[in-house]
């Protein structure tokens, strides 16, 4: 029985061409003055730190930095920094009423039923955890982050590594077994099954024929009573 599902944001509850035509360009756009401005001030000064230490030069001037996140933002690079520093800008987009959340319709009406029905739901994305609670709460269908019981990024691990969905279950707290995973990229679903999850894949145009996973279109095309562990 599944008690707990987990799912993906990009191509699965939200179309990717948000995050890349809206998202991408608006952070792109303000991110050397953002960082210039805050630099010295919490939380930018430490997610700067982090960065340094990423890329192994403690001694990295701000330009150096702000050069750097280009160049990860052009290779389109899982920094959990990069990641952060775009939160902090898309959340000003938000609160300004500059955009919206993108949701697939009929996302809302499941995860709700859902989560009638009793079952926990999470989110884990390549997004940072306060991106994804930005999205949520000022999605196209207004907040909707009651739904969700907690949320995982990159700080757990990289979305196509066994142990990243091994530690999810551990805080989780159910056996991997009664966890449903959805996403649109199979090799996350691959390692999110070797963990022992439960997987759908969200198809939300042409399929995958690289894919074993179980392949549906819509959210009401998921149907967790009927997945057995």
């Amino acid at each position: 029985m599944i008690r707990a599902i987990v799912t993906d944001i990009e191509g699965t509850t939200s179309d990717i061409r948000f995050v890349h035509n809206v998202l991408f360009p608006y952070a792109r756009e303000r991110l050397a003055a953002f960082v210039n401005a805050n630099q010295d001030a919490e939380p930018v000064k430490a997610i700067l730190d982090n960065l340094r230490e990423e890329i192994a030069s403690v001694q990295a001037t701000t330009e150096e930095l702000i050069d750097t996140l280009f160049g990860f933002m052009d290779e389109d690079r899982k920094s959990t920094a990069l990641k952060a520093l775009q939160g902090l800008i898309w959340r000003e987009g938000y609160v300004n009423g500059d955009f919206t959340g993108h949701l697939y319709p009929d996302v809302l009406p499941e995860l709700e039923k859902w989560k009638q029905q009793g079952i926990d739901l999470y989110v884990y994305s390549s997004g940072s955890v306060a991106a994804q609670k930005l999205l949520f709460g000022y999605s196209d269908e207004g907040d909707i982050t009651h739904l969700f019981s907690g949320y995982f990024d990159t700080h757990v691990g990289a979305k196509r590594e066994v142990q990243s969905y091994q530690a999810i279950a551990a805080q989780i707290g159910q056996p991997a077994g009664h966890i449903l995973f959805l996403s649109d990229i199979h090799q996350e679903l691959d390692a999110a099954e070797q963990a022992g999850f439960r997987t759908v894949q969200l198809i939300r145009g042409d399929g995958d024929t690289a894919s074993h996973h179980h392949q549906v279109p819509r959210f009401d095309d998921i149907h967790p009573e009927q997945i057995t562990s």
